[in-house]
């Protein structure tokens, strides 16, 4: 049997994530099988088996996906990251996203494994965001983390009224919570 490359066991997995999280964003968790998943990718079921032990596991890698990309964001100008992160909630091209994180949250309520990654994915940015902001001064009585999980809860918010209200001007709204955060900073 030849022997295939990284590349290609990389790609591979990664049809199937795509594939499954289409699936997920359509159909929600309960609802998509892995033979769904199967149709979707394209590939057999003993290749999806190769990658991923089940739903569950493919729910994990989509999550910890999503995390890593909004992470290395936010590392690089905090303010900026947050703003287009709001911003990118208003992108049509996104909804099956903004679905999927839904259900993931929702999910957070049923398995334990995945409300750990999920807390996980918002306490490091959270941590990183307090050390950033270790340093300003806040009026008597307001802490640090009281501020950063405001901010988080904006965004969780946004998201959760943008799948509800495709009318929203994000661009309106990020531009006033830009300003908010540059102000709790200065």
């Amino acid at each position: 049997m030849p022997k295939v490359d990284d590349a290609h066991l990389a790609a591979r997995r990664r049809q199937i994530l795509d594939a499954a999280a289409a699936c997920f964003a359509r159909e929600g968790f309960h609802r998509t099988s892995v033979q769904d998943i199967v149709r979707e990718s394209g590939v057999s079921a003993g290749l999806v088996y190769r990658y991923f032990t089940g739903k569950d596991d493919m729910i994990a890698a989509i999550v910890a996906e999503r995390h890593e990309q909004r992470e290395r964001r936010l590392r690089e100008d905090p303010v900026v990251a947050y703003a287009d992160l709001l911003r990118g909630l208003g992108d049509p091209a996104g909804r099956d996203d903004l679905r999927l994180a839904l259900q993931v949250w929702a999910e957070t309520v049923r398995s334990e494994p995945i409300r750990d990654l999920v807390r996980s994915g918002v306490d490091r940015p959270a941590r990183h965001a307090a050390d950033l902001l270790k340093d300003t001064e806040l009026p008597p009585g307001v802490d640090v983390d009281a501020v950063i999980r405001i901010f988080i809860a904006v965004y969780q918010g946004l998201l959760l009224q943008t799948v509800l209200d495709d009318t929203l001007d994000h661009e309106r709204l990020a531009t006033a919570a830009e300003h908010l955060l540059r102000a709790a900073l200065d």
